[in-house]
């Protein structure tokens, strides 16, 4: 069942939104939203966020940061991914604009992956801040990293292991025991991290292993290494939130232009787990 909260003739504009369509956001505004779906002080929270589908966010992605913080409190955390899958190798497709010619060139000379400065790809605005807030977390995947800030951050981010990115034990797992929440700020359920941990724990005939390479750092000098790891498949994520919002609770409303949805992250992984065992092949 869906718990819809909508204010006014706010709505969601897809693709480019036009600057007269764009709604003032200001910081009050995105904690009183935050309030309306559900986030409180001592919650713990994945989130995932399009700064651009908010409208003008008076001061930019800081305020928004600021708002989760101050809607969590002190005895609560804010988790983002800060993913740098560009630090993959070529063949798996994350450089996909680059001749073949030049992979090996790529393999030998892409940065290492430091937590304190590398960037994060495609994750937004808010995320490439908060990777580097004040006081924040960064996990050790060089290529799938978590970062969190607040009373377990220390403990969401640590021993992130090479070939267990999404599985138990790992950051997402972490917060499915922490009972947690996952925020999805303009953004759709393709972008739901907590639903790669539904994947790593069902069973299906076509779930299988892949490896991937990496540039780290090992006794401070640059290394390539291969690693094994779960294959990524998010592509029915949309259809598992679909199926997800149908029988439970979520609440929902809108910052500026963008939508909101709250939910039990622990309630979320159960359903999609069984969903994916019933539906995949």
């Amino acid at each position: 069942m869906k718990e819809t909260i909508l204010t006014g003739n706010q709505r969601v504009l897809e693709g480019f939104m036009k600057t007269e369509d764009r709604k003032l956001v200001l910081k009050k505004d995105i904690i009183e939203g935050l309030r309306k779906v559900g986030i409180t002080e001592g919650d713990s929270v994945m989130v995932h966020t399009s700064l651009g589908q908010m409208g003008f966010v008076c001061g930019g992605p800081q305020i928004v940061i600021e708002a989760l913080l101050e809607a969590v409190g002190t005895d609560g955390t804010i988790m983002m991914p800060t993913q740098s899958w560009k630090n993959l190798d070529p063949k798996a497709g994350v450089h996909w604009e680059e001749p073949k010619e030049w992979w090996q060139t790529i393999r030998e000379n892409w940065p290492a992956y430091d937590k304190r400065i590398t960037p994060t790809n495609t994750m937004g605005a808010v995320a490439e801040m908060f990777r580097s807030w004040p006081g924040a977390f960064r996990s050790d995947h060089p290529a799938r990293s978590v970062a969190a800030a607040g009373k377990n951050a220390e403990y969401l981010t640590k021993e992130h292991d090479l070939s267990n990115i999404f599985g138990i034990g790992s950051p997402i797992d972490k917060l499915y025991r922490l009972d947690g929440k996952v925020l999805l700020i303009g953004v759709g359920y393709d972008k739901n991290t907590s639903l790669h941990l539904a994947d790593a724990k069902a069973s299906y005939p076509s779930k299988h292993n892949s490896k991937e390479s990496s540039a780290i750092l090992e006794d401070g000098k640059r290394k390539w290494v291969t690693y094994e790891t779960l294959y990524v498949d998010g592509e029915d994520f949309e259809e598992i939130g679909k199926a997800f919002e149908k029988c439970h609770q979520i609440k929902e409303t809108l910052i500026g232009n963008a939508a909101v949805k709250s939910m039990n992250q622990r309630e979320l992984v159960d359903f999609a787990t069984a969903w994916i065992e019933e539906n995949r092949r």
